[in-house]
């Protein structure tokens, strides 16, 4: 592979945004693509996966580099040079590349590849909180799976569509993909491909949206003709498979804290004709109270550490605090406490995350189930996704039933 120049300027422009700005690396890259109209998808494609792939490794990377934050041009240049070194590449005679020391830099991968904390590249806080939670084997085994590369997986709109139809007009485009067993209304891209630019994503076909999270919305159990509330809704992934899985028929409410979420899942939701959603702010008490034992499913997709997602959202690694994790068990338990009401008796309720920490997860479901409103529910099931079994994103989610 040849290195060229303005793609590796683009590189590290959007390194030093995400390593010193704390900017969003998917926002970052989303923007770093549009810089140039003359790049084709083989330009594009190296800018997106070597920005992803250094924020990924940025622990280990700056390890071997021996450079440390906040990084300067010439550090972001050094850690470049490691992961150009490492992949096998050639090293131009550029003045950012004079005297990096090739054999080195593999001698102190080897050496480094033999602990964790840097081989996975984590922080140690992390790294002992999973432990602390999932036991050292189970650890280990889930934080390589959390550093793989994401797969690209559609859900197809079956309000639109079906998954046969829809492969079809996919190969047409010459975008191959598998159907997953066991994930009835989801496709999985062969290779990488910008389906965002396709007609049929435009018309509404498919969304994008992880395997794991296409179970949320069927653990739900909803029918046609419910009254339906998705609590957490966000910009509507979930949202939207339910209102597929009603048939567009019924009431789905979608409530969030943040209106522009809203004003997103509205967007999605018209593309895709999603048609029986309601978008209700929540700007007070108020909103909750008037729902209070009205609906007969309440999904709680609860804020959470991310840290099922962390292949998806490589720059959470550093962006995460552990203070941020510790309220957010607070968040999580008064949510759950509030939200549970809006569920009738003989109803149920799903929670959800996407975390794979058994404190954010079952220890939650276990300790609502003591407190008052707790009390009035039945434990039915949970389904807890490790991203190590499954090779798609970590989730959890528990099935509560109201009692009559």
């Amino acid at each position: 592979m040849r290195l060229h120049r303005n793609l590796c300027f683009t590189v590290i422009d959007s390194l030093g945004f995400i390593f010193n700005d704390g900017e969003y690396a998917d926002k970052v890259v989303a923007r770093a693509l549009k810089k140039d109209k003359r790049w084709g998808s083989a330009d594009r494609k190296f800018v997106a996966e070597t920005i992803y792939e250094i924020v990924r490794w940025k622990r280990l990377y700056a390890e071997i580099a021996e450079v440390k934050e906040p990084y300067d041009r010439d550090n972001l240049w050094r850690i470049f040079a490691v992961w150009a070194v490492l992949r096998g590449i050639t090293l131009p005679d550029w003045k950012y590349f004079e005297d990096t020391p090739v054999r080195r830099i593999k001698g102190r991968f080897d050496e480094l590849s033999r602990i964790r904390k840097y081989r996975e590249s984590i922080p140690d806080w992390m790294d002992e909180l999973g432990v602390k939670e999932l036991g050292e084997a189970k650890w280990e085994k889930e934080i390589a799976a959390q550093n793989e590369q994401a797969k690209v997986i559609l859900r197809v709109n079956t309000l639109k569509t079906t998954r046969e139809k829809l492969r079809a007009i996919l190969m047409d485009l010459n975008i191959d993909t598998e159907v997953l067993k066991d994930y009835p209304d989801a496709l999985v891209l062969k290779e990488r491909a910008n389906v965002f630019l396709t007609d049929a994503f435009k018309e509404g076909l498919f969304e994008v949206q992880d395997a794991s999270s296409q179970l949320v919305a069927r653990f739900l159990d909803v029918e046609p003709g419910m009254r339906v509330v998705d609590t957490c809704a966000g910009a509507g992934g979930k949202t939207l498979h339910i209102s597929a899985l009603m048939e567009n028929k019924g009431q789905l409410i979608a409530m969030d804290l943040y209106e522009s979420k809203l004003k997103q899942l509205k967007i999605r939701a018209k593309r895709d004709s999603a048609f029986n959603i309601e978008y209700r702010i929540i700007d007070s008490t108020k909103v909750i109270k008037k729902l209070h034992e009205k609906a007969d499913r309440v999904l709680i997709d609860a804020p959470c550490s991310g840290l099922g997602v962390l292949k998806r959202n490589p720059d959470s690694k550093w962006k995460l605090q552990p203070e941020f994790v510790d309220n957010i068990r607070k968040t999580q338990a008064e949510v759950l406490e509030s939200y549970s009401k809006i569920v009738k008796p003989g109803g149920k309720l799903v929670y959800a995350t996407c975390s794979v920490l058994p404190s954010e997860n079952e220890q939650q479901v276990k300790h609502f189930l003591t407190t008052d409103i707790g009390k009035e529910f039945t434990f039915v099931k949970e389904n807890k996704v490790l991203a190590s079994q499954s090779g798609f994103d970590g989730f959890y989610m528990a099935l509560l039933e109201r009692k009559k």
